[in-house]
């Protein structure tokens, strides 16, 4: 008796071992591609970034023209209307934790920026510009045809800088109170709201207005990531 014939328990040859580790292998590449091939089409199923413009620049208009990357991405998601499991859908797992929606939200806004609707400070907090506040909605096409143009004709400019030595005819302070006195309500409004997702306010919502100019509102102010608290606030210029 042959060893591999030893209780029965192999009743071919080894040759046919091979066989089936071979076959294994193949079932194995089978759901490798299987598994490819589904999370292509879930991809697919994902907005790309210049389907997602629109939705981004209707996020800030509802959030009264400025926002944070989270409150503009969970609106747009709410206006796109995606489901849990594409929010879930990984950019690159190698490289990190951002997800195919958070990056291709990503490009909108930069794109949109390069279009001159957006504006971006360097605490994260975006905000539409004049023509932002002024535009409902976009051309994708436009948008992308005018950026891809301006990358190919860009040249390398650097700003000019004021001479610090100049005396100001008035101090930033007596320059600051004149355009807030100036500035409508609404602009006020929307002043206010920045000021605040700068300084780490999030869910930022105007509740009233009052007679002097003022505006009455409610957010939550976060520090440090740990904690967090409900604020009641009143802004006035007068």
């Amino acid at each position: 008796m042959r060893d591999w014939e030893i209780g029965g328990w192999l009743s071919q040859p080894p040759t046919s071992f091979s066989v089936v580790v071979g076959g294994l292998c193949d079932i194995i590449k089978s759901l490798l591609v299987d598994k490819t091939y589904i999370e292509e089409a879930r991809m697919a199923k994902i907005p790309s970034y210049d389907k997602m413009m629109n939705p981004v620049v209707q996020a800030l208009h509802e959030l009264g023209g400025s926002g944070t990357i989270e409150e503009i991405n969970n609106k747009a998601v709410e206006i796109l209307g995606l489901s849990e499991d594409l929010l879930e859908i990984l950019h690159d797992s190698d490289k990190g934790s951002q997800t195919e929606v958070e990056y291709r939200l990503a490009w909108s806004r930069t794109y949109l920026k390069k279009y001159g609707i957006l504006e971006n400070s360097s605490r994260g907090v975006w905000a539409l510009t004049v023509k932002g506040r002024q535009t409902q909605q976009v051309n994708p096409d436009t948008v992308r045809r005018f950026v891809q143009t301006e990358r190919r004709t860009e040249k390398v400019q650097q700003s000019d800088i004021n001479d610090d030595n100049d005396e100001p005819k008035l101090t930033w302070k007596e320059e600051l109170i004149s355009v807030l006195l100036k500035m409508d309500p609404s602009a006020f409004e929307r002043l206010v709201q920045r000021l605040l997702r700068e300084s780490g306010f999030i869910q930022v919502e105007v509740t009233g207005k009052s007679g002097d100019g003022g505006i009455d509102g409610k957010g939550i102010m976060r520090l440090g990531g740990l904690l967090s608290f409900h604020v009641i606030f009143q802004c006035k210029r007068y």
